[in-house]
């Protein structure tokens, strides 16, 4: 295997939209550079990168796939993702160490819901874009209506290179405005002949030629000097200007294709390995917030993006070599656990398999098998060395359910696999809640939770079954009430005695001071599942000792962990301490506790309680076609709508909606838009239950109570 030199190396991502042809496109610009003798198809379940078991059998990519080619002396990196939004997180850690990205759109559909969101990972990112309008014999392609719909969605930078002689079952050539040159393939793909463009299309090429020049003359004044000195660029000129509009993002050039046969494959290849950036002249975010630039000059470097594991290899490390050259036997150092990590083989990925390399440079991405405690977003450097990078960051997750083991005593083997499936897809969020009783699962729809199933059910031999998991409720009161409890217990021996009044009143930001009663000190506590307990000593004269405080306060706390109205978890209350009596002799700790919790218990009983619940921030993305049914069914999930945008054909809808309304959310929202809506999730706060709401859940806690 060669070893090449940063200059010579393009990291490329694939995106697109489920169906778009993302995978073909890898198999066949892998099968075109020569680097695989035999060109895999999805329907024939032998591709390089949909390997796994499930996406053959699913026929689409679940994981994303690192693969690499040479197109004449460039070793481009292929980085396959999913198009699917529910693994969003295979895209994640892909465009963190991707240096460019081409974004597939399927010219039957154009711009969809799913490119939307890879869209906004690539400004996320601030990579390099090319487009690539693939599917052009189809029956049902619309070139301009797909170029139409790309630069309304991501603005006039979109600027045509190329577009078909002609589409739909007669598509057989490809007009390249930036060469001034048409590319006529033969009936099953392959090399095409270089041809002069026909008088028919002259005047639409020169009119796509003049308005590629002007817009990337218009991003670079010494080119802009030119164009007006000379009217023209030649395509040297043209490249260096392209490049540096992708780099600014102020350029997004468009290609055709049609990956299924092997048409226009070879010109986004040559287009990658002239213009798309090398490693160098790319950044990565450092854990300090700065960002460093990849460079060939000192110590050795690299971070790990991605960890899987495979039966009978153990643990694979995918990482990109950051700084100098690695090879093996190098020992280096986990930044993250300042542990010593001495580098085994390193190899390059092929979809499923690997060739062994003597070392890598800067800018490469490889994989390493079996480095000892080390996970994704690691940072693996030289001793002394302190550069640490920062983690990928994942999107938040959109759906849960909880786990049920079908078969006792196999907890710890969930727990263990749980681990591991968290480990190797960061995206996932494992809950282990103590408040509900509940292992939850969190993932970003109900695709990634099937996967998720399949792998406990066939690789870790586990039978799981999801539920409905509980909601995280939450009491309250409503009005302001004294209370009083009298502990006195006398068994023999030593008795116990206390007595506590308390004053229990709603708690809110800004709430005035207490003045009618004389408040000696003041305990604001934030509890860990959110709100506030703000306890007031106003205790006068010496009644209650000061040393009994904190076991009032310890028996209130007891009782807001375990609610008086529901069993669930109390928050957003005052209680101001402010008579009682004890005993020289018989009052203690344990007495004050029981008075506290029981004169809390009895005041919250009394102080009209309040049932809330969890409420979720929404934002439905979603084609014009679906709006009102999508707005009829939030409000029909006692939604609240906040606010609707547009951004050219897609439509956007922000809601507040009750988490109890949202965990089967996913689906109905796919059925209902024929999988073409997405949408996002996050906590917005707590609010009031309805009657019957509350009247539910109490009957439900008090049977599993007596049950």
């Amino acid at each position: 295997m060669n070893i090449y030199q940063p200059k010579n190396i393009r990291n490329v991502a694939l995106l697109g939209h489920s169906g778009s042809g993302k995978t073909t496109l890898a198999e066949t610009m892998i099968f075109e550079s020569g680097t695989s003798s035999k060109r895999g198809r999805i329907q024939q379940k032998n591709t390089i990168s949909d390997y796994r078991e499930i996406e053959k059998e699913k026929e689409k990519s679940v994981y994303g796939s690192v693969l690499h080619l040479d197109w004449r002396g460039t070793k481009i990196n292929l980085m396959d993702t999913p198009g699917s939004p529910d693994f969003l997180g295979q895209v994640s850690d892909t465009l963190h160490v991707a240096d460019s990205v081409v974004m597939m759109l399927n010219s039957e559909t154009g711009v969809e819901v799913g490119t939307e969101a890879f869209w906004k990972a690539t400004q996320k990112h601030d990579l390099p874009t090319l487009l690539a309008v693939n599917k052009l014999d189809s029956p049902q392609s619309d070139f301009q209506k797909t170029v139409d719909m790309a630069k309304e969605r991501f603005g006039r930078g979109v600027v045509i290179v190329q577009f078909p002689y002609s589409e739909g079952e007669d598509f057989h050539a490809i007009i390249d405005v930036l060469k001034m040159t048409m590319y006529e393939f033969p009936e099953d793909g392959g090399k095409p002949d270089k041809l002069p463009i026909p008088d028919s299309q002259k005047a639409q090429a020169e009119l796509l030629h003049n308005e590629l020049v002007e817009t990337i003359a218009e991003n670079d004044e010494t080119l802009l000097d030119l164009y007006f000195e000379h009217g023209k660029l030649d395509e040297y000129q043209m490249r260096d200007g392209l490049r540096l509009g992708m780099m600014n993002r102020d350029i997004f050039p468009l290609f055709c294709t049609c990956a299924d046969r092997n048409m226009g494959s070879g010109r986004i290849m040559g287009f990658i390995s002239n213009v798309s950036p090398d490693p160098l002249v790319r950044s990565l975010p450092l854990k300090n917030g700065d960002n460093y630039t990849i460079s060939l000059d000192g110590s050795p470097s690299m971070f790990v993006f991605r960890t899987t594991s495979e039966a009978h290899v153990g643990d694979l490390s995918f990482f990109k070599v950051t700084g100098g050259e690695i090879k093996p036997g190098d020992d280096l150092s986990n930044k993250r656990t300042g542990n010593g990590v001495r580098l085994g083989s390193l190899f390059v990925n092929q979809g499923g398999k690997r060739v062994e390399v003597s070392k890598m440079l800067a800018g490469d991405i490889g994989v390493a098998v079996k480095l000892k405690d080390v996970e994704s977003g690691d940072t693996i450097a030289a001793k002394g060395n302190d550069l640490e990078f920062a983690p990928v960051s994942y999107p938040a997750t959109t759906m849960r359910v909880a786990l049920k083991v079908l078969k006792e005593g196999e907890e710890d083997k969930l727990a263990n696999a749980l681990h591991q499936i968290e480990k190797e897809d960061p995206s996932v969020r494992v809950e282990q809640s103590q408040e509900l009783q509940q292992i939850i699962l969190h993932g970003l729809g109900e695709e990634h939770l099937a996967v998720i199933h399949h792998q406990l059910k066939e690789r870790f031999r586990l039978d799981v079954e999801f539920i409905t998991p509980r909601i995280p409720y939450r009491e309250t009161i409503t009005r302001k009430t004294d209370s009083h409890y009298k502990h006195k217990k006398q068994s023999g021996g030593a008795g116990q005695y206390a007595e506590v009044y308390l004053s229990v009143e709603p708690w809110y930001e800004g709430i005035p001071d207490r003045t009618d009663l004389n408040v000696r000190d003041v305990q604001e506590i934030e509890l860990e599942w959110g709100g506030k307990l703000v306890f007031q000593n106003c205790i006068v004269g010496g009644v209650i000792d000061n040393r009994f405080m904190p076991a009032i306060l310890k028996g209130i706390m007891e009782k807001m962990a375990n609610g008086p109205m529901s069993g669930c978890r109390a928050r957003d209350i005052r209680v101001s301490v402010y008579d009682g009596s004890m005993h020289s002799v018989d009052s203690n700790e344990a007495a004050f506790k029981t008075a506290g919790l029981m004169a809390f218990k009895d005041g919250f009983l009394n102080a009209s309680p309040q049932l809330l619940e969890p409420i979720y921030e929404i934002e439905v993305t979603l084609p014009a076609a679906y709006m009102g049914d999508v707005m009829s069914d939030l409000s029909s999930r006692r939604g609240q709508i906040q606010g609707m945008d547009s951004e050219g054909s897609i439509q956007k809808i922000k809601a507040l909606v009750p988490l109890q309304e949202l965990d089967q959310y996913t689906t109905r929202l796919k059925s209902m838009t024929q999988g073409s809506a997405t949408y996002t999730r996050e906590f917005h706060s707590y609010a009031q239950v309805p009657h019957d709401v509350q009247k539910r859940v109490m009957e439900q806690n008090l049977q599993a109570v007596e049950g």
